[in-house]
């Protein structure tokens, strides 16, 4: 999979539970079957948005499974999230997601070990390839510096594509620096590099990356979509028309608190509470800023 085949728009998927927590799969698999069905190229179960780091392992495979054999999802258009502190388990969630033939993985750096710096993080990396041997990952590199702790530069993002340039494939940039965006597409030109922001996607484009991986997809996917199309085939009045609300859809929505507010919006526009629900130590989301935002958002949900 080469950068002009890895591009597009995809969505980190939003994880809905239960009031006692459990994985609500019902709303799950309605919820990705509707972001796919409405212009998303790919879904990401298990990122930052879906709560991944309050999901144990073996939720997150069950799930992963049940996209795949309840037919929601085929295993090419997904891209999971496997990356763990401990490489034994990182290497666990990438060879089940790898098993069931999904596009890709997108893995953080060992958080925690904020010490590590590039030469630690080049070891873990090239372990897991290494050791995922005829398993012959495609790995997403995911840089969020801010919540994990740690990041990854675009030296050594060129350098691990180098080194590995059949599986180190895309690079997702949460920094929200968008000098960061531009030295990662710079520094290895053979990465699909994805903003996490729809509000640098045109400019990602233009640059040479290959799209966004964005939250807000999870509530405005089909303007996202569109917004795609016009970009990448040079439409720039037409991109340029939709830029304004795009911008003002993914404001709105940060500035309310990204997941939380995601989740009551979703609530809002479907009428189940349940979405309303996060895992601890999140707190749950607040019906009342969904209602707001829906209706000054008109969200295609």
């Amino acid at each position: 999979m080469g950068h002009s085949e890895f591009q597009g728009v995809i969505t980190p998927l939003l994880t809905p539970y239960e009031d006692d927590h459990a994985i609500a799969t019902d709303l799950y698999l309605d919820h990705a079957a509707r972001c796919l069905g409405d212009g998303s190229h790919y879904i990401s179960p298990f990122g930052t948005t879906g709560e991944a780091l309050s999901n144990s392992s073996a939720e997150r495979m069950k799930l992963l499974d049940l996209l795949v054999s309840s037919g929601t999802a085929q295993p090419g258009q997904i891209m999971p999230g496997t990356g763990l502190c401990a490489l034994e388990d990182t290497l666990t969630l990438t060879r089940h997601a790898v098993g069931l033939g999904c596009a890709a993985v997108m893995v953080l750096p060992p958080f925690f070990y904020v010490n590590a710096g590039d030469e630690g993080l080049y070891r873990y990396f090239s372990q897991l390839i290494e050791r995922l041997g005829a398993f012959d990952p495609k790995i997403c590199l995911y840089h969020i510096p801010q919540m994990a702790g740690i990041g990854i530069s675009p030296e050594l993002a060129k350098r691990l594509n180098d080194a590995f340039p059949q599986n180190v494939v895309a690079y997702k940039d949460s920094s929200g620096d968008w000098n960061n965006t531009k030295a990662v597409i710079e520094a290895a030109p053979g990465l699909s590099v994805f903003p996490a922001s729809e509000t640098s996607l045109v400019s990602g484009l233009k640059a040479g990356g290959a799209g966004c991986i964005s939250a807000t997809c999870n509530t405005n996917i089909a303007e996202i979509r569109r917004l795609f199309e016009f970009a990448s085939s040079g439409n720039s009045q037409g991109a340029a028309a939709m830029e304004p609300a795009i911008r003002q859809h993914r404001v709105a929505v940060q500035e309310a608190g990204l997941i939380p507010a995601l989740k009551s919006m979703v609530a809002a526009a479907s009428g189940d509470r349940r979405w309303l629900n996060l895992r601890p130590p999140l707190e749950n989301a607040d019906e009342a800023v969904g209602q707001r935002l829906c209706r000054a958002l008109s969200p295609g949900i």
